[in-house]
């Protein structure tokens, strides 16, 4: 429940939106940002993807990053 999936987009240096699977969803830094993260948040598909992502990365290598855990 500690472990958090974070994917950010980046352009010209500057995060315009950020996947947070604490949040479940896209967040938007920028007016082009929140326009993709409307659109990102409105498909299913990829939300689920998305959330599915934090079991399949995050959970799974876990033990290889932190062998005390």
């Amino acid at each position: 429940k500690d472990i958090q999936y974070v994917l950010s987009y980046y352009y010209n240096k500057l995060e315009y939106a950020r996947f947070d699977s604490n949040l479940g969803k896209y967040v938007g830094y920028t007016a082009y940002g929140v326009k993709n993260a409307e659109r990102l948040n409105n498909d299913p598909s990829i939300i689920g993807g998305m959330k599915a992502q934090r079991e399949a990365y995050c959970l799974h290598n876990i033990g290889n990053w932190y062998p005390n855990m």
